[in-house]
């Protein structure tokens, strides 16, 4: 069969930045090559945010992002801006106005997005680092589907100035990589202020509900059983009813803030945009402050039960998705319908801003899944080293 596979890059790649960066002493991660989602602001470099409306409306970056210059302080070398989904409203990985990205396991099944670019990047083995945007599960829900570690960092921890936001109050700024190594390593250079054994995370709490509702419920449990031998707390707080409540709380929450923070632009620039990208552009629109004080309810009743369940020395076990990759010819209404249970997987980190590691730990031929490891608001790099221990003793 012929390879249905495109560049996760924009066109033209400018490489200067790495003749011009400032580089430190300590270069920790000197050589490793950096692919950077097209959200993140480079010096000289256009930012489309997917989009060339938005590119023609806004001016050529003159400064380059806070996290980018960190990352090229610690030796890391820049070599592309990677293909997001438009102003990253989606977790499909597919964009109407550049090649489609494929899965880098199945060229039958789609990315995910929409940090798709940075992820098809790291899995193509064409950057070590992959910069990304999680809001909603953009850097988790790709890592997932292509067989890589995927962190999303407790919200604010790592800079988002120079950014282009969607929701301010759900997006931070994470990474992806092909091991749990690389990411403690990139997590030590962004979130130098933490250290490891700042949280004493020892007592898993599996979100029975959520590995009920998981395609691969029966493997999660055998796998569960043999890390655990039965030895963790099951959560009573985190039913279905809630885990649907919280994903339709963040879908408002979500879109009332995007249309705050885009809509006088949409209003006025008239983008182009893909069909389902513009619907819910234009279902954002009509939400109102009732709705989101509803919406804000729901919220503070997740987060008192996520923080009861994480009391001590406790952490969250729970599928990343419900199961691997949809394949690319899955219809539009069926991805419809497969987004809103998605979101029932990725919207505890964001509601409630705590950290949330994708582990790799299942792939079976051409697909892969795995579980997340949820922590307390800044519990990042000893949550990264936990991830570390499960991952080396996952055999």
């Amino acid at each position: 069969m012929k390879s249905s596979f495109h560049s996760p890059f924009v066109l033209p790649v400018n490489l200067d930045i790495n003749k011009t960066s400032h580089r430190s002493k300590s270069q920790p991660l000197k050589g490793w090559t950096l692919a950077v989602k097209d959200l993140f602001d480079i010096d000289g470099i256009v930012t489309t945010a997917g989009n060339p409306d938005w590119a023609a409306t806004h001016p050529v970056p003159t400064q380059t992002s806070e996290t980018v210059a960190c990352l090229l302080e610690a030796g890391a070398e820049f070599v592309g801006k990677t293909i997001t989904d438009e102003l990253a409203y989606s977790l499909n990985g597919q964009n109407i106005h550049y090649p489609e990205l494929v899965n880098c396991l199945d060229e039958e099944r789609i990315s995910g997005g929409s940090s798709s670019g940075s992820v098809v990047a790291v899995g193509r083995n064409l950057a070590r680092i992959g910069l990304g945007t999680d809001t909603g599960g953009s850097i988790r829900v790709p890592a997932s589907y292509n067989n890589l570690v995927g962190f999303r960092p407790t919200h604010g921890v790592i800079s988002l100035k120079g950014v282009v936001p969607l929701a301010p109050s759900f997006d931070t700024a994470g990474f992806i990589t092909n091991t749990i190594q690389d990411a403690l390593a990139i997590a030590k250079c962004l979130i130098p202020d933490q250290q490891e054994n700042s949280k004493s995370l020892n007592t898993p709490v599996v979100l029975s509900e959520l590995v009920g509702l998981s395609q691969q419920r029966q493997e999660i449990f055998n796998w569960l059983e043999s890390k655990f031998n039965g030895c963790w707390v099951k959560d009573k707080e985190i039913s279905a009813e809630t885990v649907e409540q919280a994903s339709n709380a963040f879908r408002v929450l979500q879109g009332r803030e995007i249309w705050q923070t885009h809509g006088d632009w949409i209003i006025n620039s008239r983008p182009k945009f893909a069909e389902d990208i513009q619907q819910r552009f234009e279902w954002c629109e009509t939400l109102t402050k009732e709705d989101e004080l509803s919406a804000i309810q729901q919220q503070q009743k997740l987060q008192t039960d996520i923080s009861s369940l994480l009391k001590q020395d406790r952490y969250l076990i729970l599928p990343t998705t419900p199961g691997p990759a949809p394949r690319l010819d899955t219809s539009a209404s069926e991805i419809a319908e497969y987004r809103k249970k998605l979101m029932q997987f990725t919207c505890i980190a964001g509601l409630t801003g705590c950290p949330q590691l994708h582990m790799p730990l299942f792939k079976n031929d051409n697909t892969a899944y795995g579980l997340s490891i949820l922590g307390p608001k800044n519990s990042d790099l000893a949550l990264l080293s936990l991830g570390q221990k499960l991952m080396e003793t996952a055999e």
